[in-house]
């Protein structure tokens, strides 16, 4: 998560996104401004000017003597044009602008602008003594320079007024400041995570699509490994499997590499997803399989289940036959579905633990994790493993809620 430095500003990737005038961070050394920098300094500048002015304007009328009036007007000049550092070093600006205002008057339009810059740009560590340094000098001040119009209560009172004003207009719009940093740190964190999650999500469809296709492959080219004398016929046949299977896996993968190359451009519509199986497509996988030289028997009892979890269970019975094909041979398989609305849905596959280990198909087991998860993401379970009668199970339940529709997908 990124960290608001003490000025405010992020301290990695964020930082160059946004506005400098927004990031406000004086910094060391250097300052390069932007254009709306250049806007904000000269408002800052001519308001520190225009403070300034009126404050000459009283002065002359209350006849302070001329060597005073003198310096009153050369040390006005040079703060109002030490505003334009305020950027580079905003603290140091502050303490030297507070202290020259215990006596100086015309410097008061300047240090109200450098108090500003450093409760916004500083943390309450820092801005928070600053402010206090300002009304300190308030009490040399109101001693050494009362006023004509006003008794030294009043012009204390008023001081005290203007200091505090400008420290929490600074503190409040800090703080705005960071909340607009922290939601894009936040909306960029949310793109990010959906971002995983696609890659994730396409990552689990190549490996249900291709590992489906890469066996078909490897048990045909086993076939005719095994079967040299085979009959022209059945060769054949096996050959064209072959050609049919890596054909699809070419296709899918295309498909998916298509989706990950994907950018849209502004105004153009998504590239929609390629149509996913359902549960009305698990009696076409059988009998690819079949095709292929298994043995399945498929107990299909479930009709209706919506989009999303007919997929997820579709994917979850390939997992299964994939498995199957790789570890177990040519030992029959059987496949049982059922499930109702409200009840849910469940698929059993079973087959015996016989493997051919000359011809077995090298896995990592990410396929099993991976239905696991799948499973456990749209709110079911899934269990595998061997059971005492000499079996292979993979058992799976996912929820069918009552109020799912056809076009629901989970």
């Amino acid at each position: 998560m990124t960290e608001l430095r003490g000025d405010g500003a992020p301290t990695h990737e964020y930082r160059w996104a946004l506005p400098s005038v927004l990031l406000g961070d004086p910094g060391e050394g250097r300052v390069r401004r932007s254009t709306r920098d250049w806007i904000v300094d000269t408002v800052m500048f001519l308001f520190a000017c225009g403070l300034t002015f009126l404050s000459l304007i009283e002065l002359q009328d209350q006849h302070q003597p001329e060597p005073l009036l003198a310096v009153e007007q050369v040390t006005g000049a040079l703060s109002c044009a030490s505003v334009w550092l305020r950027r580079r070093w905003p603290v140091g600006l502050a303490v030297v602008l507070a202290v020259l205002s215990s006596y100086l008057e015309l410097v008061g339009g300047a240090s109200v602008v450098a108090l500003f810059t450093v409760a916004v740009h500083r943390p309450f560590k820092v801005s928070g003594p600053i402010t206090l340094l300002n009304l300190i000098t308030l009490a040399p001040y109101v001693a050494l320079r009362p006023q004509s119009d006003l008794d030294r209560g009043w012009t204390a009172a008023l001081g005290t007024a203007i200091v505090l004003t400008v420290f929490a207009w600074g503190i409040v719009a800090r703080a705005r400041r960071q909340l607009v940093w922290s939601l894009r740190q936040r909306a960029d964190s949310a793109a990010e995570e959906a971002k995983r999650l696609e890659r994730e999500r396409i990552a689990r469809e190549m490996h249900d699509v291709l590992a489906h296709r890469i066996s078909m492959l490897s048990l045909h080219a086993g076939a005719l490994e095994f079967r040299p004398d085979a009959p022209p016929a059945e060769i054949a046949r096996a050959a064209g499997a072959i050609r049919t299977n890596a054909h699809l896996a070419l296709q899918d993968l295309r498909e998916v590499i298509g989706v990950l190359r994907h950018s849209a451009p502004a105004g153009d519509d998504v590239v929609p997803d390629r149509p996913q199986p359902t549960l009305a497509d698990l009696p076409a996988l059988v009998e690819e399989c079949r095709q292929a030289g298994m043995v399945i028997h498929l107990d299909l009892r479930a009709d209706g289940a919506p989009e999303g979890l007919g997929r997820n269970l579709y994917r979850i019975v390939q997992e299964a036959l994939t498995n199957a094909r790789k570890h177990a041979g040519d030992v029959p398989v059987t496949v049982a579905v059922e499930g109702t609305r409200g009840k849910g849905l469940s698929v059993e596959v079973r087959n015996a633990l016989q493997a051919r280990y000359g011809s077995r198909i090298p896995g990592a087991g990410a396929g099993l994790i991976g239905l696991t998860e799948r499973a456990e993401l749209a709110g079911g379970r899934l269990e595998h493993g061997a059971t005492p009668e000499g079996e292979f199970l993979v058992r799976a339940w996912l929820p069918w809620p009552v109020e799912a529709t056809q076009e629901d997908d989970a």
